[in-house]
């Protein structure tokens, strides 16, 4: 099963657990996010990566650039805060 098939399966899954007001509120937010232009500014697919800093565990700064001169780096993206 290809990826496409598999999301297509989990958003038909959803659509029978989630109330249809709740649906609703949830394409309006869609929309809304793909109207304010954010599409505009994302990472095209097949494009490298911002370079960025980040706070590791014990609150030290390590930047993706200091990781990648170790070595291939594999970097999970995700939405929310840190």
């Amino acid at each position: 099963m290809s990826l496409e098939e598999k999301l297509a399966a989990t958003r038909a899954a959803s659509a029978g657990r989630i109330p249809p007001d709740r649906q609703a509120i949830m394409h309006r937010a869609t929309d809304d996010l793909r109207k304010s232009g954010i599409l505009d500014r994302i990472v095209a697919v097949g494009k490298p990566a911002p370079a960025f800093a980040l706070a590791n565990h014990d609150g030290r700064h390590v930047s993706s650039a200091e990781l990648f001169a170790a070595g291939p780096l594999v970097v999970s993206f995700f939405r929310g805060s840190w």
